[in-house]
């Protein structure tokens, strides 16, 4: 182009965000690598080529960026851009986009591109929080997906109440007035109870009871109750593992809306509660086995759908979950009823319930009281179907043997805390290295209080306790993030084989460890990372923007390692914690360092805060 043509173009550039921050000769220098496209309405869709990324600079016209599924992501009109999404993540274009208008495009190639973002912080800061916007807005689709949509998209605020000294009569009227299968009770605005068309059938006219019964004579005292920022998922399955169709929805103690099963059938239908409840349909250890071949095409279509690893490992635990709780009760069947009360404890990844691929086995059995032969006998072939089952069913055995089909580790109440209390008080940092998954435990399936009773027990001991806590932090300090010198990557291998970067060993545990001491040391009964982090700032165990950090540094890390093993399995290829800086871009390996930064002065925290004195 001559420089009548150039004119204005660069007119245009020099008034257009970021370019308007360089220097008149890199603008002029831009313009003359520009190439210029002009896209027709009729053509509806601009033909990306994703092997050819560049930046697309609107100078009339107006596009819509859409996903796949046609649902829209972002609006493009003139002075605006599309294609530098592809450019800073570095992954495959998959986005479509729409043309609205006849439009007029200016092309930035990829290599002009980043040499403007390395030259100039201003112009790479501008598209990275460009970029972080459309992460923003394309992870807003995914609340429309049942698995990471929330309750407060689903419920409606118009909450009709009464109160607990009201007539069964009155509360007949009110629900027959307004269409209501329930009622929520309150009591100075705070929930107390609910009604439900359910009790005034089987609690009144079923026994022939009169109209001037009190509310609270026959409520459900205590309902299972909701948060508003829950999962949808998680209402589902609440309402199928409590067998009830109304769930109230509290905030700080006050009702503010309830949800039933038909406003959760509306909302639409969802895979991993379709796999749930394929699950607990099933009769047989083979139509198990069937049944959970599913589940790797159920994370793969997660992580195809973007969603948040945090939600992603709570969904797949909850399938675990459900898998295990089937298989005791198939077992159950055969065997008969448990000798005595138990509880089927789940620790690790599991117990934290952030289940990722290949997540094996581990777990426990508290026992009520001392078995007799024949009690180990009923405990033996019911914890060694169930692991063995589990195997099967594509959870591996755990390596280090910590599963409930380990006599080891088949213990009573009183056993398990005298176990804890030879961690927690006499801790040698060997022994406790191998111990830690056992501070995460969670009661899958049985008699709940005896793992309440038993985790109240540990929590006590471990509150304040300044010798385990160093214990702790040392094995917690024991493994540090792969950043070497100048910040650069350190990379594992075995023999000639580069593996990479562990990103479970070297990143999410890591964080799990940091975070698991700060929970032990305030007594914190949460043992999800998240959940703790989120209890250890609301009792100021923590300075909040650490824990900030760490929550982000957790889920871009767990993002990018489930996004890896999503590739693996479209290659084939066994999935697997490792991946290579190179296959990464370089926005993604800065970010990456910058989340093991996070890492390596959190461990400089803790080292401070409970090694002081050793």
């Amino acid at each position: 182009m001559d420089n009548s043509e150039l004119q204005p173009i660069f007119d245009f550039m020099r008034k257009l965000a970021p370019f308007d921050s360089l220097h008149e000769q890199t603008i002029k220098q831009c313009c003359q690598e520009l190439t210029i496209s002009y896209y027709s309405k009729q053509q509806k869709l601009v033909n990306v080529d994703s092997n050819e990324p560049q930046l697309y600079i609107v100078r009339s016209g107006a596009f819509e960026v859409t996903t796949q599924q046609g649902e829209l992501i972002d609006r493009v009109a003139e002075g605006e851009y599309f294609g530098f999404s592809g450019m800073l993540s570095g992954e495959k274009i998959v986005n479509q986009v729409h043309i609205l208008e006849d439009a007029l495009v200016y092309h930035l190639s990829a290599k002009m591109f980043d040499q403007l973002r390395a030259n100039s912080h201003s112009f790479d800061r501008f598209f990275n929080q460009a970029f972080a916007k459309r992460l923003r807005n394309q992870g807003s689709l995914q609340h429309s997906h049942i698995s990471t949509a929330r309750i407060t998209h689903i419920m409606s605020r118009d909450l009709t109440t009464i109160t607990a000294d009201a007539s069964i009569h009155e509360a007949a009227q009110l629900m027959s007035k307004k269409r209501l299968s329930s009622l929520v009770v309150v009591n100075q605005d705070k929930l107390c109870g609910i009604l439900t068309d359910r009790d005034l059938r089987n609690r009144v006219l079923a026994k022939g009871l009169g109209g001037d019964l009190l509310v609270e004579q026959i409520m459900t005292k205590e309902p299972t109750i909701i948060e508003p920022n829950a999962l949808i998922f998680e209402a589902m399955l609440k309402m199928s593992e409590n067998n009830i169709h109304h769930l109230p929805v509290v905030d700080q103690e006050r009702p503010i809306a309830i949800i039933t099963s038909t406003d959760l059938i509306r909302s639409q239908s969802s895979q991993p509660l379709l796999l749930i409840g394929q699950i607990e349909r099933q009769n047989s250890l083979e139509a198990l086995i069937q049944v959970s071949q599913k589940i790797p095409d159920l994370l793969h279509n997660l992580i195809s759908s973007d969603a948040k690893a945090i939600e992603i490992g709570r969904i797949l635990t909850s399938v675990t979950d459900s898998l295990t709780r089937r298989l005791i009760v198939l077992k159950q069947k055969q065997l008969g009823p448990a000798p005595m009360a138990f509880c089927w404890l789940a620790f690790g990844s599991q117990g934290r319930q952030d289940q990722m691929a290949g997540s094996d086995q581990d777990s426990a059995l508290i026992l009520e009281k001392t078995p007799s032969e024949q009690d180990k006998c009923y405990f033996k072939q019911l914890s060694e179907f169930v692991c063995s089952a589990l195997n099967e069913c594509g959870f591996p055995f755990c390596p280090g043997n910590i599963m409930a089909q380990n006599p080891q580790w088949q213990l009573t109440l009183q056993q398990w805390q005298q176990q804890f209390s030879k961690w927690v008080n006499t801790p040698q940092p060997s022994a406790l290295l191998n111990a830690t998954i056992f501070f995460d435990m969670r009661g899958i399936y049985g008699e709940l209080s005896l793992f309440t009773t038993l985790q109240t027990t540990v929590l006590n001991k471990t509150k304040g306790n300044d010798i385990f806590l160093a214990a702790l932090s040392q094995n917690a300090l024991q493994s540090t993030p792969p950043l070497g010198f100048f910040r650069s990557f350190v990379i594992e291998r075995d023999g000639s084989e580069v593996k990479g970067i562990d990103l479970k060993h070297k990143g999410n545990a890591l964080i799990n460890d940091i975070v698991r001491t700060y929970a032990l040391a305030a007594g914190i009964e949460e043992v999800n990372t998240s959940k703790r982090l989120e209890s250890l700032i609301e009792k100021s165990k923590i300075d909040k923007e650490v824990a900030m950090n760490l929550l982000d540094a957790w889920e871009f890390i767990a993002h990018k390692r489930l996004t890896n093993q999503g590739q693996q399995f479209n290659n084939t290829q066994p999935v697997s914690n490792y991946i290579l800086p190179d296959s990464l871009s370089s926005l993604v390996r800065h970010q990456l360092k910058d989340a093991f930064k996070v890492i390596h002065e959190a461990q400089g925290t803790i080292r401070l805060k409970f090694l002081r004195q050793f």
